[in-house]
């Protein structure tokens, strides 16, 4: 019993230390002044936007691409089938636009098990642009999109700048609380992780230098993970260099969302986690409130600390999150901190669920740890 309470305090104080230290830490990075906006260089830029089936916001989506305050640059959009919904939506908008170079490439290249590399392949082939923009369809690109990832590229050991998405616009409470997962949950790790420089590459967006990732064989070698950004980040440091975040995240439209649709996601991202960095997926199941919140309870139980601890240190945890979003002027209304408190419940619940297995799917496609390697087996079962 006495060692259990010395662990449980122990416990409490660190997780609480981690918690306002880690917000602290990201909320310094996030909120640092950018230092130049002035570009010392425009190379051309080609964007890659992998299109399937019609997201939320998709007009809006699709039209952020067109905005770009940026004097050179073309847009590839890609599209796996000719019946996608989104082919329209894509047309219009280029014949809207004929003072952009933008196109639309259709079909489907097997180079991976991965359906987004596939559909991406066509456009890394098509082009000849030495720096290359990759950004998912469900991003709101603003403005200075293309701007902040050249202007993040000034140091000599940077092989890739990445960001995370910020979920804005939530519709409903399922979506407030993939916004919390989004934003002070997962942003807030990757930019403290970027602030202690080892900052790891979000899908999301996925900027390169042409070479860095030809000279280790192209999309292709991305397909050796369950999923890009594992393996972006693993290629990047094994070639000795560094994946940097930009100055900000940039936002994601999130809308309506069920729990189901939250869960499915959540789970999906854990496992592409546990099997990318097996290490650092295993502590995940201390954060959120809910550890420190036993422990302190259990605390207050055997009367080692007053009863009135436990919520103090609830409003104190919860107030400090609220404060960050607020000041970063990320979604925080009642709301939010609602959602901020059941995402921590779901969090070691997603965490004990992920080992029940090794696939997923998503969009379609059933994905496993061994669906990055044999391709020739996935092509014979394609045709």
């Amino acid at each position: 019993m006495a060692l259990l309470a010395i662990i449980a305090g122990i416990a409490s104080c660190t997780l609480l230390i981690v918690q306002l230290g880690s917000l602290f830490v990201a909320f310094r990075r996030l909120n640092s002044p950018i230092h130049s906006s002035i570009l010392k260089k425009t190379p051309h830029i080609t964007l890659i936007r992998p299109l399937c089936g019609l997201d939320n916001f998709a007009e809006e989506l699709l039209l952020s691409c067109f905005k770009q305050d940026y004097p050179c640059y073309d847009i590839l959009f890609c599209v796996a089938s000719a019946q996608d919904p989104v082919i329209p939506y894509v047309n219009r908008l280029i014949a809207c636009h004929p003072e952009r170079s933008a196109k639309l490439l259709i079909g489907n290249d097997l180079i991976t098990k991965n359906p987004k590399l596939n559909n991406m392949e066509k456009a890394w082939q098509s082009t000849s642009a030495q720096w290359i923009a990759m950004a998912d369809s469900n991003l709101l690109l603003p403005p200075d999109y293309l701007r902040s990832l050249i202007l993040s590229f000034d140091e000599q050991d940077t092989g890739l700048v990445s960001s995370p998405a910020i979920g804005i616009r939530p519709m409903n409470l399922w979506g407030a609380v993939e916004a919390a997962l989004l934003n002070t949950h997962q942003a807030r790790w990757q930019f403290l992780s970027d602030a202690i420089g080892l900052g790891f590459a979000q899908g999301k967006t996925l900027f390169w230098r042409r070479d860095v990732l030809d000279q280790r064989g192209g999309l292709s070698a991305l397909g050796h993970e369950l999923a890009e950004d594992v393996a972006s980040t693993k290629l990047v440091r094994d070639a000795g260099l560094k994946v940097h975040l930009t100055p900000r995240p940039f936002g994601q439209p999130i809308g309506e969302r069920t729990l189901r649709a939250v869960w499915d996601r959540q789970l999906r991202w854990a496992r592409i986690r546990r099997l990318g960095f097996f290490w650092l997926f295993i502590p995940e199941i201390l954060l959120g409130s809910v550890p420190v919140m036993a422990s302190l309870i259990y605390l207050a139980y055997l009367q080692i600390i007053p009863w009135i601890l436990p919520p103090a240190v609830f409003i104190l945890w919860y107030g400090a999150e609220w404060m960050v979003a607020k000041l970063l002027r990320w979604p925080h209304t009642a709301r939010d901190v609602w959602a901020m408190i059941i995402r921590d419940m779901l969090l070691p619940l997603l965490w004990l669920w992920c080992w029940a297995g090794r696939s997923f799917v998503w969009h379609g496609n059933a994905m496993s740890s061994s669906a990055s390697v044999n391709v020739q087996e996935h092509k014979e079962m394609e045709h």
